[in-house]
């Protein structure tokens, strides 16, 4: 029998957490139908610290004789839904769509849904209730690992895993400004702390984290992969570059050892939530994206 129920509002990786893990591992097993929403997105958004942890019972999960085979949520916070459901059970997009509408809206009555590229039914029934879909997309790429994965860094430079030690300050300062926030980073012991757990997941493997480092010891570039040994698939999650270490191979040369590694330990192709250039130049090609569907501004 089949029962709506809200994930657990304990915070971290409980029982539930490792619950919906499973079925997202579960249902990607045999081949990857949900590039969008792996279980290491799952995974990553409990390591970050801005997820909404006081509204994890918002999350729904549906259950057929106490198997997930369904789950409405979102990633950070209120105002948006991802829909992921097993295929043999599809009949549940309407319930999905309405636990969403009522329990995933931000207090300003805000949602956003995620709508895989050519799903006309998840579309129809968004339409219906007033949603639209507007220009911004989620687009994601794939690589086949059965490929020339050599790689070149600069005169001075090298690459460590996070398993050969990591300098937290470092590693944060790379992170910070990596993603373009200004300035220094504020360096507070809370985020130290924040970072260092968000090393220390239990899906991920410090040994295959790549980070470039620079002759004077910055860290200029990094790579985080998420990989299960004997898995087919890899997902990159995060990489970025130092600005003063843009355009020096850096980041492609993190990426290609961190995803050398995990072919050799079973992985054939890569998935990453994004198109740019850097991607693309190293032959991640398009796969199946989406795009968000919203209430116009000004709808009830």
């Amino acid at each position: 029998m089949i029962a709506l129920r809200a994930f657990t509002v304990e915070p971290g990786f409980t029982p539930d957490f490792f619950r919906v893990r499973e079925f997202l591992r579960r249902i990607n097993a045999d081949e990857v139908i949900t590039p969008g929403f792996l279980w290491a997105r799952w995974e990553w958004a409990f390591c970050l610290p801005y997820l909404a942890r006081d509204f994890l019972d918002r999350i729904g999960v549906w259950e057929d004789d106490g198997a997930i085979v369904a789950l409405a949520t979102f990633e950070a916070g209120l105002g948006e839904a991802f829909l992921v459901w097993d295929p043999r059970y599809r009949e549940l997009l309407p319930a999905m769509v309405e636990h969403s509408v009522t329990h995933l809206a931000s207090p300003e009555g805000e949602l956003r849904f995620i709508v895989p590229d050519g799903d006309r039914e998840l579309a129809r029934l968004l339409l219906a209730r007033g949603f639209r879909a507007d220009s911004r997309r989620d687009p994601n790429t794939v690589l086949d690992l059965h490929t020339d994965m050599s790689h070149a860094m600069p005169p001075g430079y090298s690459l460590r895993s996070i398993a050969d030690g990591v300098d937290l300050a470092a590693f944060d300062r790379l992170l910070w400004r990596g993603f373009n926030h200004p300035g220094e980073p504020p360096g507070t012991e809370e985020d130290l702390e924040w970072r260092r757990h968000s090393l220390s997941s239990p899906g991920q493997d410090p040994s295959l984290n790549m980070v470039a480092v620079a002759p004077d010891g910055t860290y200029a570039a990094y790579c985080g992969v998420w990989h299960e040994p004997g898995s087919r698939y890899v997902l990159v999650e995060p990489v970025c570059t130092d600005p003063d270490f843009r355009r020096r191979g850096c980041a492609s040369a993190a990426i290609l050892e961190a995803l050398r590694r995990c072919a050799e330990r079973g992985a054939t192709e890569a998935y990453v939530g994004a198109d740019l250039p850097v991607y693309l130049s190293l032959g991640f090609t398009p796969v199946r994206g989406s795009r968000y569907f919203a209430r116009p501004e000004g709808s009830p």
